[in-house]
């Protein structure tokens, strides 16, 4: 900042502070008479002090300030001249008139000398009381105008010096005011908004911009004309916009939000505020800002997001163990009626059927927790070669004849790092729906290249190694207003009972849950384009298939158990203490946490595995085990939960396996391997029934 040179004040006459009142004469004469004669004669034109000798005049003009001096030139001790050459020794002293008074010496070289010593006057004694009056009255009429003199001097500089300080002041407020002024501009500058204003009345006119960067948040330097202007607003805004504008003839201020398309072709999200100022004459003019709220909106619609994903996660939450409950029975059930029925062939299909339908709901759950992000997931390495063949056999009979699928993969390509089974739903999802945006048939392409991103890339992702999965479409396309919301939970663009909103959301959660992101790019008539980005895994090795996609054989469980079973879900008890009697072991069923705790008191040995379900009223499976453990702190444990959410069973007692509803004979089997130790299969006969 500059500062304001600051004005030199100019100097004041050097004048001696002149008392105010009547002006004094100093009247110094070793003689009493003398004295009390001259005190006489010049009290009728000024003040008089007396002094008999030459130091006691020296002592009064040390008190104050006189208008002359009458001094007598023959004293004893200081004589005239010599206290009259100390008087102008003296700053404060040397301008006083000195009148000498002499009864003798007239000879010319005694007034040379006293004229010498500073004298103006010579007065002889005896005095003439009217020649020594008059003389007197000059210097005091002298020293009154010299005294008005400097008052006014005084009262001047005073003035002037108030004027100094006042411009100085002025232009340090003036300096400051720019100063703000600069500030000012360069934080509105800085900010996404435009202060502007426009003539008052029906007929619109162009802004006149008076602040901020109109360029910055429309792509225009200056403000195109009014009816483009209007031309650009959004076509479900316009109508709201306009009618907004002219309820300005009857209120005083306005606050509407709208879409207004910019100089490159983006609509932004524009908040205007105006206000009506009227003068002193009765004429009115529209001042107002107008201000980009673009990124708030966006911030808003993720906070709407959010509280999507969090509302359906927690309705995901809190039926998925029910519903993993009925899934259970039901897929119990059938393999019950599997193994232990001799069905013919119509009859098989029947039966295979009514599995693949439980399946499907068992996978209905899992996706639903994906995209809530309270599914357990288990990442793994996935080979995108393998990831092709599986899509690709899911997808035969489900595709149709009019589309054809096409996958285009780089060569060495990386392994993805994520759950190969949720990896499968997603990419299905994404396939399914490019199917249904072509009803008249097209291609697919799934293409899978290796992507480097770096620190700020576009995708908002952490730097590093990315696999891209992108399935593109050459179908119908999706709206841009759509295309913002397409991954909302329950938002779609297919007719009513076609869709249910919920497959982009699911690949979406799976995406964000997996650590990467997913890009939608589309126009419409033209096709769509879904990138899915996922982490590349530590190792390039081929990944082999997992066991979710092989075929579990029942292995071979060695001398059966005696296994306490825990469930208060009647049909899942059920089933499951068919298929473990179907395995070999001896099972005792308890309803509920207390009931199996009974048991165990009144025989510590009473089992040799323990099988609970994780939620049930009274106790969880968790206590029940730690409960049972007390007795016996050996005691083998599976929990069987109805939950994704590994969160829920992180306080398990150690060494407890887990195992998650609905599972297959296989699953439960290879569960009981891991739970019991070795040893204890080699126990032999099995001992009676609880």
């Amino acid at each position: 900042m500059v500062e304001p040179t600051p004005l030199r004040k100019a100097a004041a006459p050097q004048f001696a502070p002149l008392a105010e009142g009547r002006p004094r004469v100093l009247i110094v004469d070793d003689d009493e008479r003398n004295l009390l004669a001259l005190k006489t004669v010049v009290d009728e034109v000024a003040d008089t002090v007396v002094a008999s000798s030459g130091e006691e005049a020296l002592r009064h003009l040390l008190n104050g300030e006189f208008a002359v001096i009458l001094l007598d030139v023959f004293m004893p001790g200081l004589d005239g001249y010599e206290t009259a050459q100390m008087i102008r020794s003296r700053e404060q002293t040397k301008r006083i008139p000195i009148i000498f008074l002499s009864a003798v010496n007239k000879e010319s070289a005694h007034l040379n000398r006293g004229y010498a010593m500073g004298a103006v006057d010579y007065v002889f004694k005896p005095v003439e009381p009217l020649v020594l009056r008059s003389k007197v009255s000059v210097f005091v009429d002298l020293f009154a105008k010299t005294r008005e003199i400097q008052h006014k001097a005084e009262q001047e500089q005073r003035l002037l010096d108030e004027n100094l300080r006042i411009q100085a002041e002025k232009l340090r407020a003036e300096q400051a005011l720019r100063d703000a002024e600069k500030r000012q501009a360069a934080i509105i500058e800085s900010l996404p908004i435009v202060l502007f204003v426009r003539e008052f009345g029906p007929d619109f006119t162009t802004p006149r911009i008076v602040g901020g960067n109109l360029a910055r948040i429309s792509g225009f330097e200056t403000p195109p004309p009014v009816e483009e202007w209007h031309q650009r607003l959004h076509a479900d805004d316009r109508a709201r916009v306009m009618s907004g504008y002219r309820s300005l003839e009857y209120q005083n201020g306005l606050a509407i939000e709208y879409r207004w398309q910019c100089a490159d072709g983006a609509y932004r999200h524009f908040l205007e505020q105006t206000m009506v100022l009227a003068d002193e004459y009765g004429g009115r003019e529209v001042v107002g800002t107008l201000l980009d709220v673009t990124e708030r909106r966006e911030l808003e619609s993720q906070l709407v997001q959010a509280q999507k994903l969090d509302a359906i996660g927690k309705l995901t939450g809190g039926i998925a163990h029910d519903f993993n409950n009925l899934l259970a029975a039901v897929l119990g059930g059938i393999d019950l009626i599997d193994r232990r029925v001799a069905l013919a062939e119509d009859q098989r299909k029947i039966l295979t059927m009514t599995r693949r339908a439980a399946e499907q709901g068992s996978d209905l759950v899992r996706r639903l927790l994906a995209f809530s992000r309270r599914q357990q997931l288990q990442p793994a390495p996935v080979s995108v070669a393998q990831l092709s063949t599986a899509v690709g056999d899911l997808l035969n009979h489900t595709l149709g004849g009019l589309v054809e699928l096409d996958w285009s993969i780089a060569s060495q390509p990386w392994n993805v790092f994520a759950d190969e089974a949720q990896l499968e739903l997603a990419l299905m999802n994404l396939v399914i729906n490019a199917r249904d945006a072509m009803p008249d048939g097209g291609r697919i392409e799934v293409h899978a290249r290796n992507k480097v991103l770096e620190a700020g890339n576009e995708h908002d992702l952490p730097e590093g190694d990315y696999v891209s999965l992108t399935v593109i479409d050459t179908g119908s396309g999706i709206a841009p207003d759509d295309l913002e919301r397409v991954m909302e939970p329950f938002f779609t663009t297919k007719e009513v009972g076609k869709g249910t909103g919920l497959g982009l959301s699911m690949v979406y959660g799976f995406a964000k849950q997996s650590g990467g992101g997913i890009r939608i790019q589309s126009r419409v008539g033209e096709g769509t384009s879904v990138e899915l980005l996922l982490p590349r895994a530590a190792s390039d090795a081929a990944a082999t298939e997992t066991a979710s996609r092989q075929r579990v054989e029942p292995v071979d469980t060695g001398p059966g158990l005696r296994v306490l079973l825990i469930d208060d879900h009647a049909g899942v008890r059920t089933t499951t203490t068919a298929l473990l009697s179907d395995f070999g072991h001896q099972v005792a069923e308890a309803s509920d946490g207390l009931e199996a705790i009974a048991a165990m008191s009144a025989d510590t040995h009473c089992c040799d595995l323990v099988i609970t379900d994780y939620a049930m009223p009274s106790l969880s499976g968790i206590e029940v085990v730690r409960r049972l453990r007390e007795l016996r702190p050996d005691l083998p444990a599976i929990i069987i939960t109805g939950y994704a959410d590994a969160d829920n069973i992180q306080n398990r007692p150690a060494n407890v396996t887990v195992l998650t509803k609905p599972f297959t004979p296989e699953k439960l089997t290879a569960a009981i391997r891991r739970a019991v130790p070795r040893e204890m299969e080699m126990d032999q006969a099995l001992p009676s029934a609880v």
